[in-house]
């Protein structure tokens, strides 16, 4: 008796394989099938055009064929060709695979995606002053030319820089994830909104992703929570950040890198303007919310002088801002090639130097961030304006001085005083 198995190598079919034998020796429920020859054929995984197709008669007359089931039978047998198999996706990668489309804006698609947690734990060398961080949104529609989180699409499979703002995940029952990964949290426990992407982008205006987490901090007290954002349309939910001061410790940071109006629109090209950012900041404060203002990234011979920096403070000061903070721009691999563009383009008398620096390192030199962080210091005192992190809490805006791999680069230009 012979007998003899074929492997599918697309994966595209429900069925493991073919075993065939002269006999009439399929199992029982299997889909049996007479046939005088096996026709397998590979076909394209996404136009589903046959690749190739090999056929194999039978010698001996008819036989009987009977397909296996994925697992039935499978146990103890090795793939034909391994090494054609394709890997498995990831269950991120395949989640965001399968996502329907929810809608669409200019360029841009808005899809939910199924998550298991919505609370992470953070893990970084640059003395963040939070421990916990939630991110409603994966990608950002705001387009920012420095943004460090492009990295984050990755996961999906999705490395062009152009999806990161133009396919827009929100995170299906985050509410009720958080609801459940409060309870495992100490009073106390510093947790930050929109540390990768914007909380308040425009698809929140829609799906509430955001709004929703704030309504359950509102019936929880005890945590010290941090917003950032660029958007007007935190001004929305005053109500709710109002309820959550009452129980718990709330900052809201509106992120302001310039007042330049012109360059806030190529830098940050679908973000409200600066001056309409500060005076959603205003709104804040008269309501009574802590808020601020993060003028970061200060870039290198572009937003770092004196007379820029000065400009963000005085404009945060007018408005009634509680603190004031900056720190230097760091480019992550997966965001150097979208700023560099935008400097070539814009700055083309710095490239070079940016080019030198960043694709070393991501991160400025310690000489670098003490001069900044003098300058921010005396800006601060002479405006009067206060901390971003409050006493308390763990400070640390920028970088540790001992940064690993960080070199002293003096030669970095910088902006006139």
């Amino acid at each position: 008796m012979r007998s003899f198995l074929l492997r599918h190598l697309t994966g595209d079919s429900p069925y493991c394989g073919l075993r065939a034998d002269p006999g009439p020796n399929a199992s029982a429920g299997s889909p049996v099938r007479r046939v005088n020859e096996f026709v397998l054929c590979c076909r394209d995984r996404v136009t589903s055009e046959p690749l190739w197709k090999l056929t194999l008669p039978l010698d001996g007359g008819e036989g009987w064929v009977y397909f296996i089931q994925k697992g039935e039978h499978m146990a103890n047998i090795d793939p034909l060709f391994p090494i054609l198999l394709p890997k498995p996706p990831a269950r991120l990668v395949r989640a965001a695979a399968e996502a329907p489309l929810d809608s669409t804006g200019c360029l841009t698609e808005y899809r939910p995606l199924a998550s298991r947690s919505i609370l992470n734990k953070t893990t970084s060398n640059r003395g963040l002053p939070f421990t916990h961080a939630i991110n409603p949104y994966r990608g950002c529609e705001f387009g920012c030319r420095y943004c460090y989180a492009r990295y984050t699409h990755e996961f999906l499979e999705l490395r062009s820089p152009e999806e990161f703002e133009r396919k827009i995940y929100f995170k299906q029952n985050a509410a009720w994830l958080l609801t459940q990964e409060l309870q495992r949290l100490k009073p106390g426990t510093e947790i930050s909104i929109g540390t990768a992407t914007d909380p308040y982008q425009p698809v929140e205006r829609k799906q509430l992703v955001t709004r929703s987490i704030l309504e359950v901090f509102a019936r929880h007290s005890g945590f010290r929570l941090g917003i950032v954002t660029k958007s007007t349309l935190i001004a929305r939910d005053l109500d709710l950040l109002q309820e959550i001061a009452q129980r718990n410790r709330l900052s809201v940071a509106c992120t302001v890198t310039t007042t330049n109006t012109r360059l806030a629109r190529v830098l940050e090209p679908r973000a409200p303007r600066p001056d309409l950012r500060l005076r959603t900041l205003a709104r804040m404060r008269q309501a009574g919310i802590r808020a601020g203002v993060m003028c970061s990234p200060l870039m290198p011979g572009i937003t770092d002088s004196r007379k820029s920096i000065e400009a963000v403070a005085k404009a945060a000061s007018a408005a009634g801002a509680s603190f004031f903070a900056a720190g230097a721009l760091f480019l992550k691999p997966c965001s150097l090639s979208t700023f560099l563009d935008f400097v070539g383009a814009h700055f083309p008398d710095q490239l070079e130097a940016y080019r030198r620096r960043y694709t070393r390192s991501a991160f400025v030199s310690a000489e670098y961030r003490k001069r900044v962080a003098d300058l921010v210091d005396s800006i601060c005192r002479e405006y009067n304006l206060g901390r971003r992190v409050l006493d308390g809490t763990r400070a640390g805006e920028g970088g540790p001085e001992d940064e690993p791999g960080v070199e002293l680069q003096p030669w970095l230009p910088f902006a006139g005083s």
